[in-house]
């Protein structure tokens, strides 16, 4: 009998969606430790990213080189949605959390 795949309820899988999988805290200049998709960044202070990689090449997004994002500085507060495979923070005194999907 071949393995079996676990199934997600609706409820599951709408937490999967939302980050309910964990979170990374990053700091100063930090980057992602963990393989896999990261959904949503909360910014804790104002922050700038070096690298926001798209899950996918035909999402909109960055994918670490010039782009809309890399280089700017988000404002405290914000959330930010997507999928995300790297994340790396470029402004010193940066805090965030990000939500893996």
């Amino acid at each position: 009998m071949g393995a079996s795949k676990h199934k997600h309820t609706v409820i599951e899988a709408q937490n999967v969606a939302l980050g309910q999988a964990g979170c990374e805290y990053l700091t100063g200049t930090g980057s992602t430790a963990n393989s896999g998709v990261y959904v949503a960044i909360t910014i804790i202070n104002d922050t700038g990213f070096t690298t926001l990689t798209p899950e996918d090449s035909s999402f909109i997004g960055d994918t670490g080189g010039a782009g809309d994002d890399v280089g700017e500085t988000f404002p405290a507060g914000v959330t930010i949605f997507g999928r995300w495979t790297a994340i790396n923070l470029s402004t010193g005194t940066g805090r965030v959390v990000c939500y893996r999907g």
